[in-house]
């Protein structure tokens, strides 16, 4: 079922994720009270505070550490996990082919709403590279609409947007 989350150790760093944060949570919201009893004409008995016994102290720092190095290792994982897949690809026949890759988005267009139609084809008459500036001077749409729908697109594997120094670079898959 996990074959490859198991084999990039996403699940077992999600598993020593949730260990680290529920024993951070329990250790850190329970301390131990400091009881004090003294005696003498009058004996009293007393809490003086909080403290965390050097037991308790490690482990918090070893919970903190684990979720420190889960949270990153997660984070990177995911990262080049994503870069890693975008770079696989292979080229297909109608990548060679300039024509058919056109057709191809030519179809793509058509099948889409009417606001993801717009952003599809105001990059696709760009020759299918564009910057997402100009797809929101070339059309009527304001920029959170073009960023809402180029993320939909996205999500979908149409599109893809590079960062190029302060702005994206829309490019059709």
């Amino acid at each position: 079922m996990f074959p490859n989350a198991l084999r990039d150790g996403r699940v077992v760093g999600a598993t020593l994720l949730v260990v680290s944060t529920f024993v951070l949570g329990v250790q850190l919201l329970n301390p131990p009270e400091l009881v004090v009893a003294t005696s003498g004409h009058d004996a009293t008995v007393g809490t003086v505070g909080y403290y965390f016994p050097y037991q308790n102290a490690v482990i918090v720092a070893i919970a903190a550490s684990t979720f420190g190095a889960t949270t990153t290792f997660l984070v990177l994982e995911t990262r080049y996990a994503s870069s890693d897949t975008a770079d696989d690809s292979t080229v297909t026949a109608d990548d060679a082919d300039p024509a058919a890759q056109r057709r191809n988005w030519e179809e793509t267009a058509a099948e889409l709403s009417a606001t993801e139609r717009v952003v599809y084809e105001t990059a696709l008459k760009a020759g299918g590279k564009i910057p997402q500036r100009d797809i929101v001077e070339q059309t009527d749409l304001s920029k959170a609409t073009v960023s809402r729908t180029l993320g939909t697109l996205e999500s979908r594997d149409l599109l893809a947007r590079e960062r190029r120094g302060m702005g994206n670079v829309v490019v059709l898959q």
